[in-house]
């Protein structure tokens, strides 16, 4: 009977491509798969990108030989932007989301979020997080985000608020405005997202559909990696959109980005007079901001 449920279930059903771009992670790829294979929403396809993996990867991967919903990609190593455009360029959905190779979804996340796209508009439906350590022991971290739904380019242009494995794209978004931006190794979500923001609007549901993996090693703690790639992507976004953009919120978007990287290198490197002249040039380019004028006092106290 439950065969036949699902039947019908796939036959109605748009159906929704998942991306795994992954590089090394085969003690959690099974996990990663398992998750999406086990959504309540059925009508799914799982595109795996092997980006040339020298651990036990391919092996993992026999086990779902036989599954006509799972396709294995294996290519020489090109790295995360040209690893997920090799999966979105595979994929035939009408939606399309992702999962890293070291997280996991929860069963219901398509059947929360998929109904979003009801509004036309809709192009990127996100959702919350919950994390899970390296001894897979699942905990709660509170947002450091403000999330926001329908426009938001210009909350976008200050921080990325969408927490990228949480997301379901339209189609026709990556028709309209492209894939990822393969110039960058880093950020590649923020500027997918700046990009969409101009012809779509987003939609946040507060359920917790994603399972954030927590761990020693992972690329996203490269600070100076990341900020080095920001600074060029708000550069080629703001550069690029000028007349579309709203000239108030791209002074506080590099404003927020020098104060940030002032704050961050001080708390890392215990340094000064670097921070000290990143927090600066943000406080001049934006003097009402209240995050820069106390970023300074404790920098100067020695409390960052």
């Amino acid at each position: 009977m439950q065969d036949l449920i699902n039947s019908r279930n796939m036959q109605t059903q748009p159906l929704v491509s998942v991306v795994i771009a992954t590089y090394n992670m085969g003690q959690y790829l099974a996990q990663a798969v398992e998750s999406i294979l086990n959504q309540t929403w059925k009508n799914l396809e799982v595109i795996v990108v092997d980006d040339g993996s020298t651990d036990d990867t391919e092996q993992v991967m026999q086990a779902y030989q036989a599954n006509t919903r799972v396709y294995y990609l294996k290519t020489i190593n090109q790295g995360q932007p040209k690893a997920k455009n090799t999966g979105i360029n595979n994929t035939k959905g009408d939606y399309i989301a992702f999962c890293d190779a070291d997280d996991f979804w929860e069963p219901f996340k398509l059947e929360v979020q998929l109904p979003l796209f009801n509004n036309p508009a809709v192009g990127v439906v996100y959702s919350e997080v919950s994390n899970i350590d390296e001894q897979n022991r699942r905990y709660v971290r509170p947002a450091n985000e403000v999330r926001h739904s329908g426009q938001v380019t210009n909350q976008l242009m200050i921080e990325n608020f969408v927490p990228f494995g949480t997301s379901v794209i339209r189609r026709a978004c990556i028709e309209r405005n492209g894939v990822f931006d393969e110039e960058f190794r880093m950020g590649i979500d923020w500027d997918l997202w700046l990009r969409y923001s101009l012809d779509w609007e987003f939609a946040y549901t507060p359920e917790r559909t994603y399972v954030y993996r927590v761990w020693s090693g992972q690329m996203s703690t490269n600070y100076r990696g990341r900020y080095d790639f920001a600074i060029r992507i708000l550069n080629k976004f703001v550069t690029k959109h000028k007349p579309q953009l709203n000239p108030r919120y791209v002074r506080k978007a590099w404003a927020d980005m020098y104060i940030s990287k002032g704050v961050v290198y001080a708390r890392n490197e215990k340094r000064f007079w670097m921070p000290l002249q990143h927090i600066l040039h943000g406080v001049l380019l934006d003097p009402f901001t209240t995050y820069g004028w106390k970023s300074l006092i404790k920098l100067c106290l020695g409390r960052c």
